[in-house]
Order: C-alpha cells, then sequence, then structure tokens
C-alpha cells in the first residue's frame, strides 16, 4: 500500500467536517452530547478563519477537540502546480485531491473583478468535441468540500483582503451531473455562517441538461446560469454536444426560459465560435432568432484550440461579422477570448500535460 492510499484509507474512516451545512454539523455536534451552538463556532474556524487544525479551535472545549482529532478531519487540496499567464494575469492550478485525483482551477483577474473558475467533476462524461476535459472521459464527481477547497486554497493565495469577488462553475465536468454536490457547495458559498458570498455572483455553466436545469429553477437560488449552445441547428449541436440528442435546442431552450422566469434573472447563452463551423452567417441569423425565445444575454467566445482537436478560431474579422449580424437583432454580443491561453488555460489541457510530462519522466528513468 502506498503513503497516499494509506492516508485516503485513513481519513475516507473518518468525517470530513468541510462540506457539512449547518444542519449536519448541528445533529453531529448534539450526538456527542454537545449544544448546539458548537456547531456555528466550528463553521467559523472552518469557512472564516479557515484553520486545518483542531487543537487552534481555542473557543471549543479540551474534550470535544480530542473527539474531533479521532473522529474527523479537515479537508484540503493540495496544489501540484500553478501557472501565470504572461499575457492577462490568469493563473492555471491543477490540484491533488486526497485519492490522487487531479483537478484544475483558474484564478482571473479584470479590473475589480476577482474570478475563480472551478471544477465539479474529476473528468466529464458530457464528450463534447470541441473541449480538452472531454478527451480524458470521466472519473467521479467532486464532493462538496472538494470544490469549496479548489476555492480557500485559492483565497489563502490572495494577498489581498477583498478575497474572490465571482466563483463560476466552469471548469472540468458538467455541474449539473453532480447535481446535489453542486447545489450542496453553492448553498454553503453563500450561507452566512459559511463562505457568505452573495448568489448573484456566483454562475453556473452547462451543456444542455433540461431535466436538471428545470430542477435547478426550484431551488430559489439567485446565481446565474449559463447555456453553453455553441449551435444553431440540432444537426450541428449534436456533432460539437452529444448530449443534444438526449436534449436538443428547443427542450433546453424551453427549460433555460422556465429558469429565467422562476429566478427573474436573463440566463447566458455562451457560444464557442469555431471556423467553418458554426460562425456563418446563417448561423448569426439562426442564433438572433433563438435568443428571442427567453430573456438572456450572449457571450461570443472564440474558440480556444487545444491539441487533439481538429477545430480552429475564426478570424478576428469573421468574429465580429458574426458579433454585428446578432447585434442587429438589439442584443448585446460582447466577444469573450478565454483567459491563460498561454498557460493551457482550457480545462483539462494542464492536467493532461502534467501527467504526460510524469509519464516521460517515469519512462526515462
Amino acid at each position: 500500500m502506498t503513503a497516499q492510499s494509506q492516508r485516503y484509507d485513513q481519513k475516507a474512516a473518518k468525517i470530513n467536517l468541510k462540506g457539512l451545512t449547518l444542519l449536519e454539523l448541528e445533529e453531529l455536534v448534539m450526538q456527542w452530547g454537545e449544544p448546539k451552538y458548537r456547531a456555528k463556532q466550528l463553521m467559523s474556524w472552518l469557512y472564516r478563519r479557515r484553520v486545518r487544525a483542531f487543537e487552534t479551535m481555542t473557543n471549543l472545549p479540551h474534550q470535544l477537540r480530542q473527539r474531533l482529532a479521532n473522529l474527523a478531519y479537515i479537508s484540503e487540496a493540495r496544489i501540484l502546480t500553478r501557472t501565470t499567464s504572461n499575457t492577462d494575469t490568469a493563473i492555471k492550478y491543477l490540484f491533488e485531491l486526497v485519492d490522487g485525483s487531479r483537478v484544475e482551477s483558474v484564478l482571473m483577474y479584470d479590473q475589480d473583478r476577482i474570478t475563480v473558475c472551478l471544477s465539479s467533476q474529476v473528468g466529464c462524461a458530457m464528450a463534447c468535441d470541441f473541449c480538452a476535459t472531454a478527451k480524458m472521459g470521466f472519473f467521479r464527481n467532486l464532493t462538496a468540500a472538494e470544490i469549496l477547497d479548489q476555492l480557500i486554497t485559492i483565497e489563502r493565495e490572495l494577498d489581498n483582503e477583498k478575497g474572490v469577488t465571482h466563483v463560476v462553475f466552469m471548469g472540468m465536468g458538467e455541474p449539473l451531473a453532480n447535481y446535489n454536490q453542486t447545489v450542496k457547495a453553492i448553498r454553503l458559498m453563500t450561507d452566512a455562517n459559511a463562505l457568505g458570498m452573495s448568489e448573484g455572483k456566483i454562475t453556473v455553466s452547462t451543456s444542455g441538461l433540461a431535466r436538471q436545469i428545470r430542477q435547478f429553477a426550484g431551488e430559489q437560488l439567485k446565481c446565474n446560469l449559463a447555456l453553453s449552445l455553441n449551435a444553431t441547428t440540432d444537426a450541428d449541436r449534436t456533432r460539437l454536444m452529444p448530449i443534444n440528442a438526449k436534449y436538443p435546442i428547443d427542450e433546453v431552450l424551453d427549460a433555460t426560459r422556465e429558469w429565467a422566469l422562476a429566478t427573474q434573472r436573463p440566463a447566458t447563452l455562451e457560444y464557442v465560435l469555431i471556423r467553418g463551423v458554426n460562425d456563418t452567417a446563417a448561423d448569426a441569423r439562426r442564433l438572433r432568432k433563438l435568443m428571442g425565445r427567453l430573456p438572456c444575454k450572449l457571450n461570443l467566445i472564440p474558440f480556444n484550440e487545444i491539441e487533439g482537436a481538429d477545430f480552429q478560431r475564426p478570424e478576428l474579422n469573421q468574429v465580429e461579422r458574426f458579433r454585428r449580424i446578432v447585434a442587429e437583432g438589439h442584443h448585446v454580443a460582447p466577444i469573450r477570448f478565454s483567459k491563460g491561453r498561454d498557460i493551457a488555460a482550457a480545462c483539462g489541457q494542464l492536467r493532461t500535460i502534467y501527467e504526460k510530462q510524469g509519464a516521460m519522466l517515469l519512462s526515462d528513468s
């Protein structure tokens, strides 16, 4: 047994306090004969002071701290690599989780906004043809604690008092395919006893799981929803995104409209422009028409070229032509260039590069 697997087995036998809701923590401490208010004290240590050891929780009685040390642990995400872009200050992190799984996050600066892009799964099962994460396949869902650990670890590194202002679930994986843990992580992010973020500063991106979008509409969360559309006909979208065969464009847009009406928030349609695939004038006109079906805004994203994909980024004049046609329908259509292009910031790229380098080192040794 390796040292890593031994650590994993030891922790698997204990309770991870990170990722437990206030109600779950209250039930836990009361099972141990402690007063309910100990749960709020624990949440303060975990999320406000962000301690890593029980002995530092000085307002808890010594007996409780001993019990916590014996029965529980506080998870962390270990940084394997961090790479800073030379062009736009984005920082790409590769994290190793307790079982050896690896996921990626990106820290992005944009004027007064500090955004972290989080992963929700190890790999992804959606098999989108233009996505680096899809090339590695799907391994497992992340727990709410593992999602939160990415954010908390990055925030520890920030050298300012402001901290992260925005969170986007646009990293590895399909957040709504890991529905329960994604929603639990969001509730902890927005809980005043935990991270206390504003719901409106959190965006969940989806490839278009219509059933889960409708379910998300009923959560009474005022988060933002971003639908990765990327094509204007079912034939084209199914080629790019196989999930479209199960949830075609009409159904996905209907579900997204239901979400927008339930939350009173406009959805964001994300459209990755790929040369010769979905960037024609006819595509732009169809997209303009589709946008009229629901309250929404649009992000046009020129394709971030990745290894192993046969797609290319359109020329800038073609991107601008597409934008103008969409804007003729009185739609705001900003062009969003991917940050961190020089540091393999497309999700899945850094993990793949790291593992290839590791394999090369092993073969040379």
